[in-house]
């Protein structure tokens, strides 16, 4: 009776986690050949890890990501793509959110980039980064909802405050002023602070010509290349080579 009493006084302190691991153990009669101490430590450790899992489990909602399945463990490696499973492993385990840095994935289509950007994504929120993914192509129309709603500087501030933000296709459609503007402001508050991840079919040397207002493009590009990580993608579009009715982990 006092056992249940105390799993329900755990469910109300909202510890969800050592009100389950308690009901186990009640039900694994081993658990009682253990010391208070050792019980204890499971209890505190099932917390950690019952919160752990939840909050990923959220930031990954929150993110949004194309391929929210995507994951660095399945990367493709095959020989010929111009990124080996070292240097992408290496990437994927460093320090280039917390130092603020900008990852670039070029290469043509079908090669991979979202793929790998989202599985990079997805990594950071398994590491307890808040992540968001957007396609350049659609910012234009979610400009224009968030300006409808009155919401505009409030998205532009909840972008500042997000550890890591996907800019997918790059490059793909011509920039109208309002998209390039936001852009910019964007990039000005993440600078130096806040991880920023981009895909493109467009090579980087042509990325100043595409955005169009040089004084723009200059300031744009001297914050996204600052301290930037370059990864040109090779080889033949990963759709091309699916077999019917088989999704493709890293096609972009």
């Amino acid at each position: 009776m006092m056992i249940q009493q105390t799993i329900a006084q755990l469910h109300a302190l909202k510890l969800q986690g050592m009100a389950t691991a308690l009901q186990r153990q009640i039900e694994q009669p081993a658990a009682c050949d253990m010391a208070f101490e050792e019980r204890l430590a499971l209890l505190v450790q099932h917390e950690c890890d019952s919160r752990h899992a939840r909050r990923c489990a959220r930031l990954l909602a929150q993110a949004k990501l194309r391929y929210p399945q995507a994951a660095i463990e399945d990367f493709d490696s095959r020989a010929g793509r111009g990124l080996e499973r070292t240097r992408f492993m290496s990437l994927a385990l460093g320090e280039w959110i917390t130092a603020g840095q900008t990852v670039i994935l070029t290469g043509a289509t079908g090669c991979g980039k979202t793929w790998l950007a989202c599985a990079l994504a997805q990594y950071a929120c398994r590491r307890g980064h808040s992540t968001r993914y957007l396609r350049v192509p659609r910012l234009s129309e979610e400009l224009r909802t968030q300006q409808a709603a009155g919401t505009y500087t409030r998205w532009l501030a909840q972008l500042a405050k997000t550890e890591v933000v996907v800019l997918d296709d790059w490059g793909l459609v011509g920039l109208d002023a309002i998209t390039r503007e936001a852009l910019m402001e964007l990039l000005d508050d993440r600078a130096g602070s806040r991880a920023t991840l981009v895909t493109s079919q467009l090579p980087v040397d042509h990325w100043h010509a595409w955005i169009g207002e040089p004084a723009l493009a200059d300031a744009m590009l001297d914050r996204l290349l600052a301290q930037a990580h370059r990864i040109v993608l090779k080889g033949e579009s990963m759709r091309a080579a699916k077999r019917p009715n088989q999704a493709s982990p890293a096609a972009d």
